[in-house]
């Protein structure tokens, strides 16, 4: 009996798995998966820039009293950005990421609002936090993350297009397009195969079809795993 349990629970689940495959190009979700990878550019970029001109500002002025409060406002804007990215995992790709601990226990009449007692408490929470820390980590790592998504996704969708419009391009001598290689002087070109008939066209774009699907299921895994290192990341001492 239990055998039989098993085994229908098994199938159940390959099941399920083939269906999200499948079903991928027509999922609400796959699409917020693309907008949260693409996001991941624009936004690395802007952290970078961030951390590294704070940083070095910070250091370069260290000796005088502006140094300080320059390196410590670079470190709250970290904290800030990464619970942004906190939000952002939750929101377009459903994984449940913690903000950094800064900013759970933060409050307006704490803090850098008040002085004396309030403001060195502050400071102390701030730099003493594992997940600040952790928070500096995400976002240099997130440069390098946007980097990566931006081309899978730029590549991704130059490489389906071109393959599934191969039925209406394919013997237009304006045109030419080499999809795994250099382009021949005119014509559809793969590799060193010239596509000349509607017939092998259409074949084309058949694989463009399955590449679309295999494409988003391992866009939609980056997206994934992205987002799951920002939960692992700012989980660091959630409990400090």
């Amino acid at each position: 009996m239990t055998t039989i349990s098993n085994s229908t629970s098994a199938r159940t689940d390959l099941s399920t798995v083939l269906h999200q495959v499948v079903t991928a190009p027509v999922r609400v979700q796959t699409y917020k998966n693309l907008l949260y990878l693409l996001l991941a550019f624009p936004l690395g970029i802007a952290y970078f820039t961030w951390l590294v001109t704070g940083g070095a500002v910070g250091v370069g002025l260290l000796i005088t009293l502006v140094g300080l409060p320059i390196l410590l406002v670079t470190l709250s804007g970290a904290a800030l950005a990464a619970g942004i990215e906190a939000q952002l995992a939750k929101s377009l790709v459903d994984v449940d990421a913690s903000v950094p601990s800064f900013l759970r226990e933060f409050e307006l009449k704490d803090g850098l609002v008040l002085p004396g007692d309030g403001f060195v408490d502050t400071i102390k929470q701030l730099v003493t936090a594992p997940s600040t820390w952790t928070s500096v980590v995400l976002l240099v790592s997130k440069f390098v993350s946007g980097i990566i998504s931006f081309v899978a996704v730029v590549t991704s969708a130059a490489t389906a297009t071109a393959l599934l419009a191969a039925p209406f391009i394919y013997d237009d001598s304006a045109i030419s397009l080499g999809v795994t290689g250099p382009a021949s002087a005119s014509g559809y070109t793969i590799g060193s195969w010239t596509v000349s008939t509607l017939p092998e066209a259409i074949a084309v774009a058949g694989v463009g079809v399955l590449f679309v699907v295999v494409a988003l299921n391992l866009l939609n895994g980056l997206a994934r795993l992205q987002a799951t290192c920002t939960a692992a990341l700012l989980g660091v001492g959630h409990g400090i």
